[in-house]
């Protein structure tokens, strides 16, 4: 029961509201309720902009201006916005205080996604170092290899998901070996991890919330096993450091675990899928970079900037304060339109035109900002570069052989399944 009201109040009610919203042309609530949205949510995007930069609804806040979301990303005076920081009605506010459910969610304190100064910084400094530049180039190596093999596995058959097959495994190797998690255990963490997956979006079922929890529950329980066999016997892993540093109580470090293990394949699945179908869309620009590798990074920002893997994040105003004209009062909640900013013409010329010869891509948000800007960008980038490269460069007969499916989410921006033959038995034949 607890369950059912936590998603309720969190999802339940408020998606009603917004839906009837949409009806009367609503943009916003179109772009959380409206399933055409899920397919391209950017026209949404541009309406909302159109309304002006920092625009008020009955609701909250909502920006999709470049320029003010990272403003505001950057900004002390706005923090996160935790599920009980949420400007609800106060019903609702204190049905979310009543019904914590304890668990490790990488959407709930003290997961560092969800916490401000002092906490936030004192969690960042103890994993920021499994990410730094020189940290993330030793992995540039075992990237590579990963790759290899899993495009060694596609050679073996004559059709093949380029998810199932190819853009979840990747992420999942390597985020599980910088957590110390097993090879025999990463089925397990792939599958809780998809399934939890949802609780990072907005307006889900009932359906999905009460699978999502109990994923998210069976991941926390594999990963206090895990984390008292790192006790017993660390190994050269972040994840061992932490558990044996003794700086984070059990709660902490489960979130911590968890958030890393959520974010460490999240955005490069779906950076993975995303730029996949845009290259099948632009076959003039999969050409240029057959001609011209060199370009590979620069594609990928593209990528990223056209179809970010996370479309908005929040913010609660911490105190009084005026952006852009508009009075914010404390605790008021604006939503910011990363996948609709990075679109915004006052920063990027013809921006819903995929170009990967564009000079400021790197601008994007899709990594967010400030104090939160994503620790793993550069694994993220290197993984994208790596292997998008490498699948074109082993498979160049590699075509489409059914439709993609979007995994239907607002946030979480990707692709469920990839259909795709990739031309290798019918070389090998010829051969």
């Amino acid at each position: 029961m607890k369950t059912w009201i936590r998603w309720a109040a969190l999802s339940g009610v408020p998606t009603v509201a917004l839906r009837m919203l949409a009806r009367r042309g609503e943009p916003f609530a179109q772009l959380l309720t409206d399933p055409h949205a899920r397919e391209n949510p950017y026209p949404f995007g541009a309406r909302i902009r159109a309304e002006g930069r920092l625009v008020r609804k009955s609701y909250m806040l909502v920006s999709a201006d470049h320029e003010i979301c990272r403003k505001i990303l950057r900004d002390k005076n706005f923090g996160t916005t935790p599920p009980e920081a949420i400007d609800l009605p106060s019903p609702l506010r204190r049905l979310i205080r009543a019904t914590d459910l304890r668990l490790a969610s990488p959407v709930e304190p003290p997961s560092m996604l969800m916490v401000d100064p002092p906490e936030h910084t004192r969690y960042r400094k103890l994993v920021a170092g499994a990410f730094t530049p020189r940290a993330v180039a030793r992995l540039r190596d075992r990237v590579r290899e990963v790759t290899d093999e899993l495009l060694d596995g596609l050679s073996e058959r004559e059709n093949a998901d380029l998810i199932g097959d190819f853009a979840l495994l990747l992420p999942i190797a390597i985020i599980s070996e910088i957590l110390g998690i097993p090879a025999a255990k990463r089925d397990d963490m792939l599958e809780y991890g998809n399934a939890g997956s949802p609780l990072l979006d907005i307006s889900i079922s009932w359906a999905q919330f009460r699978a999502a929890v109990a994923a998210l529950r069976e991941s926390q329980n594999l990963r206090v096993g895990h984390i008292e066999r790192l006790r017993r016997a660390p190994g050269d892993d972040i994840l061992s450091d932490l558990a044996t540093g003794g700086q984070l109580t059990d709660r902490e470090l489960l979130a911590t675990a968890t958030l890393i293990a959520g974010a460490g394949f999240e955005t490069t699945v779906n950076l993975l899928g995303n730029g996949i179908m845009l290259l099948r869309d632009h076959p003039d620009q999969l050409a240029m970079l057959r001609a011209e590798p060199a370009r590979w990074p620069g594609a990928i920002e593209e990528m990223l900037r056209y179809d970010s893997p996370v479309q908005m994040t929040t913010r609660t105003a911490l105190c009084d304060s005026e952006i852009a004209g508009e009075q914010i009062r404390a605790g008021e909640t604006i939503a910011l339109l990363l996948g609709a900013a990075n679109r915004d013409p006052a920063v990027f010329l013809d921006p819903d035109t995929f170009d990967i010869t564009r000079s400021n891509a790197r601008d994007h948000l899709s990594f967010g900002s400030g104090a939160h800007a994503c620790l793993g960008a550069s694994l993220a980038r290197i993984e994208g570069t790596i292997a998008l490269q490498a699948l074109y460069d082993r498979y160049p007969e590699l075509h489409h052989v059914g439709p993609a499916t979007r995994r239907g989410l607002v946030n979480l921006r990707g692709y469920q399944h990839i259909p795709v033959a990739t031309g290798a038995k019918r070389h090998a034949a010829l051969g």
